[in-house]
């Protein structure tokens, strides 16, 4: 596959075609999903799906909608309406749920009839009555759902895939979801040559479901390595979407997961650095940036980002000192009062008085002899 790039010079993170390259963060403002504990507020009109189900556009997505069988990728948070209680939020958890329309369980047909009315990367609000939710029983699963509770949903479709009879993640042999993945991961590629982070993470977090934590630690030899090749470069094109968008906390996370697979992947090092350099923590950035330098000597950008942060130190450094200067400086020196014209006059009187007495005394003393 050709690799996407943005800089000429050679670098670290250039060497592998399967990754994005991001030396230098763009001026891209992305719309991070905010961590409420409550439902959020919304003004867009209400659209009735069906009598027990409607929804409120968050924010609008792309392309076409979901059919029948389609295996949709989604994050979502879920509420009962009445006490406002959060039960389940994937978006915590850091995995997407996946979900076949047509044959999702009996508590989430409320919630599928809202993904089906939904674009990719769409983000809205359902409330969801409690015949097509827990029922009349509530949830075993999460005590704090009641009998008879009406549910609202946060839901963002991240994407999904179309009719494959039907066919689930769980279903599909090791080469098929490896496979998958990687057709997301070039999808999402394409899209980032064409400046569309949004929905080349989309792509991205869709292959990274594909390769879920329970399918990786079943994998061994050469598919775990294939399936690493695939999921590493996925996390890692994701940070280098969020670095450009300014989501920097984002970015170290996608990069700490790839180094708890691999802890000297250069990339990853380099690309944490970047993004906690951004936010202001010079010490683990450079940190960051020595590991990745042991790894990768000769890299150029590497050495670029050390002289960054050390003309940072060194900028900090005559500030504050200018700083310290301004509060403490030179110790004040005393001033001379003016003498008081009482005292001089006194002192000149002294003086005179004892030249007196001094020729007096001479005097006396040259008679005395005289006499003698």
């Amino acid at each position: 596959m050709e690799e996407i790039q943005e800089h000429e010079s050679q670098s670290i993170v250039k060497d592998d075609e399967d990754e994005i390259v991001v030396e230098q963060a763009a001026g891209v403002h992305g719309d991070p999903v905010q961590h409420g504990d409550f439902p959020p507020k919304v003004d867009s009109a209400v659209e009735i799906l069906q009598e027990k189900v409607t929804k409120q556009v968050v924010k609008e997505g792309h392309g076409q909608k979901p059919c029948k069988y389609a295996t949709c990728f989604l994050h979502y948070r879920a509420w009962t309406e009445s006490t406002q209680h959060k039960f389940e939020d994937t978006w915590h958890e850091q995995r997407p749920c996946e979900m076949v329309l047509g044959k999702e369980k009996k508590e989430m047909a409320g919630l599928a009839v809202g993904v089906s009315s939904m674009k990719a990367g769409e983000r809205a609000l359902l409330h969801v009555g409690w015949e097509l939710g827990y029922g009349k029983e509530g949830s075993f699963s999460f005590p704090n759902v009641p009998p008879m509770a009406d549910i609202i949903y946060e839901v963002e479709l991240i994407g999904f895939d179309e009719v494959r009879e039907g066919k689930a993640r769980g279903d599909m042999t090791a080469e098929e979801r490896i496979g998958a993945a990687d057709r997301r991961k070039m999808d999402g590629n394409s899209l980032f040559k064409d400046e569309k982070l949004e929905e080349a993470m989309q792509q991205y977090e869709m292959a990274i479901a594909y390769l879920g934590d329970d399918f990786m630690f079943q994998l061994f030899g050469k598919y775990r390595d294939m399936a690493l090749a695939v999921k590493n470069p996925c996390h890692l094109n994701m940070a280098a979407c969020l670095i450009k968008l300014k989501r920097h906390e984002e970015a170290i996370a996608q990069c700490t997961i790839v180094l708890a697979e691999d802890e000297n992947n250069a990339k990853a090092l380099f690309r944490r650095g970047k993004a906690r350099a951004e936010l202001g923590q010079t010490d683990a950035a450079r940190e960051d940036f020595l590991k990745a330098r042991k790894h990768a000597p000769e890299d150029k950008a590497i050495m670029r980002e050390l002289r960054f942060l050390d003309e940072h130190d060194k900028a900090i450094y005559k500030k504050q000192k200018e700083i310290y200067k301004g509060i403490f400086g030179p110790p004040p020196q005393p001033k001379r009062k003016p003498a008081n014209v009482l005292t001089r006059m006194w002192q000149w009187l002294v003086l005179i008085c004892q030249w007196l007495l001094s020729l007096i005394y001479r005097l006396f003393k040259r008679e005395r002899r005289k006499a003698d």
